[in-house]
């Protein structure tokens, strides 16, 4: 008796931590995951990846690609524009061939640091709702 009384009470409990996380975080249950550059992945001439795309703040892009050849690096507008690799403070250089990251509210700039490759079309800007 007192087993059945027990797993109902730990059900309930489940079910209000369950609808309290969708209630106050909504970005989880619609955070959706896009790979950056489609079937192409980062690489050259994606710099319209974006374009006709919807992207809300905590959605994940996935840049693929064969490191050392490229890498992926989180900049502020101003690096973007000029193609300068430096780093948002606290933010790192990706370099993993599959780097995942979350997109903040607001403007998103991601560019590759290795040598003239932003130039030739290796950057995204992408705006997050």
């Amino acid at each position: 008796m007192g087993e059945g009384r027990g797993s109902v009470g730990s059900t309930s409990v489940i079910t209000m931590i369950l609808l309290f996380m969708f209630v106050f975080h909504p970005n989880l249950i619609h955070a959706e995951t896009f790979t950056v550059g489609d079937a192409k992945g980062w690489s050259f001439g994606v710099q319209n990846w974006p374009t006709g795309k919807t992207f809300k703040a905590g959605d994940t892009l996935v840049f693929n690609y064969v490191p050392p050849m490229h890498n992926v690096v989180k900049v502020n507008e101003t690096n973007f524009n000029s193609c300068v690799a430096q780093p948002l403070s606290g933010s790192v250089i990706f370099k993993s061939g599959a780097d995942k990251i979350t997109l903040v509210k607001g403007s998103n700039f991601f560019l590759c640091g290795v040598g003239t490759h932003c130039g030739a079309g290796m950057k995204i800007a992408v705006n997050a709702k």
